[in-house]
């Protein structure tokens, strides 16, 4: 195999990527993903954890009281967060259908001391955003009032509570967004796209009729497929060490860049093969495609059921927590894309072979 026709051949698919759309638009998503990840953190976060939202609002919502005097009318009122009305119940729910107001709280007519429990009934509008949002805020007072009559009931407690410590969550939501989500995607979407790339490429050499040239000139086959192949295979780090810069840029550390660039590559490259094996088989776009994103989704959930993944071990190494673990990962994980490059060039220079005969 002649290493000079392999980068010829690389270096011509590098220079005519500007004319895939398709793989120039999933660019400059991933280029939006990474430089607005602190806009996207509050977005995403509010998909799986809506209450996170409640730190990020300025607004004063108004909030609808009906019902007994009680110490909480003035915990809403010194509340910054909240406005509160005072009304008859029926009043202040008609009010909330019509969205004038936020929430409406009903105390009952329940003394602090008394025997039984004091039952407050919080009314919310349904599947709405914003109820998260008052939903949080309402219990932060609410706590407190609870924490003020467990103290009035006191003597009844025949066993003193465990007292808990738990330590401050510093920005928990953008940690595990940053960190858990955002690295983990931004360094696997170059490997995807790249493997979609290598179908579109072998693919067109088909579907365009251009292998007869191509055999008549001193690149063989599988040198074709493999420039192809080396091509794809630097876009996975080039682009994957573009959004780590990015990150940094948005004040977002990331340790062990070099690292992670390594297991990205070496991921990105089994991928590609991948790939190239379903267009190398079935010689058509929308076939191959669909081969790949299957195969893709049994990868991914295998690689997702081992504990020391390459993704698990990406996020650890961006927070300087992984152990010397990671080089085996990194070993396993070139011994199959070095199985799965001996399979792609095989089955290359079988479908060389053939198409000399037949010519």
């Amino acid at each position: 195999m002649n290493a000079r026709h392999i980068r010829l051949i690389a270096r011509k698919e590098l220079s005519g990527l500007y004319a895939e759309k398709t793989i120039v638009s999933a660019i400059l998503l991933q280029l939006f993903i990474a430089m607005f990840s602190s806009f996207l953190m509050v977005g995403l976060t509010a998909m799986y954890d809506p209450e996170a939202m409640a730190e990020y609002s300025t607004v004063r919502y108004p909030i609808g009281y009906a019902g007994a005097e009680s110490p909480l009318i003035d915990a809403f009122e010194k509340s910054d967060d909240l406005r509160l009305y005072r009304m008859d119940l029926s009043v202040a729910v008609a009010a909330l259908s019509e969205r004038k107001l936020s929430a409406v709280v009903y105390v009952p007519d329940t003394s602090p001391d008394a025997e039984g429990p004091i039952t407050i009934t919080l009314y919310l509008l349904q599947n709405d955003l914003q109820s998260s949002i008052i939903n949080t805020k309402i219990r932060d007072v609410l706590l407190g009032y609870e924490a003020e009559l467990r103290e009035i009931r006191a003597d009844r407690l025949a066993f003193l509570p465990i007292s808990l410590n738990f330590p401050d969550a510093g920005g928990a939501d953008f940690f595990e967004f940053v960190y858990g989500l955002l690295i983990p995607l931004l360094m696997f979407l170059p490997a995807i796209v790249s493997a979609a790339l290598i179908i579109d490429l072998i693919t067109e050499e088909y579907q365009r009729q251009t292998l007869e040239t191509l055999m008549s000139t001193p690149v063989t086959f599988a040198e074709m497929v493999w420039g192809k192949i080396a091509a794809c295979e630097l876009l996975v780090p080039v682009q994957s060490g573009a959004w780590l810069l990015l990150l940094g840029a948005n004040g977002i550390a990331v340790r062990h860049g070099v690292e992670i660039l390594l297991h990205a590559a070496a991921g990105g490259l089994f991928l590609i093969l991948l790939g190239a094996l379903a267009a190398l088989r079935y010689r058509e776009r929308t076939g191959a495609q669909f081969v790949f994103s299957t195969a893709l989704v049994v990868v991914i959930l295998f690689v997702l059921a081992v504990p020391y993944n390459p993704l698990n071990l990406m996020v650890r190494l961006a927070v300087g927590t992984a152990g010397p673990e990671h080089w085996l990962m990194l070993v396993l994980v070139l011994a199959a894309t070095a199985g799965l490059a001996w399979l792609t060039n095989a089955y290359a220079r079988r479908m060389g072979d053939a198409l000399h005969a037949v010519q």
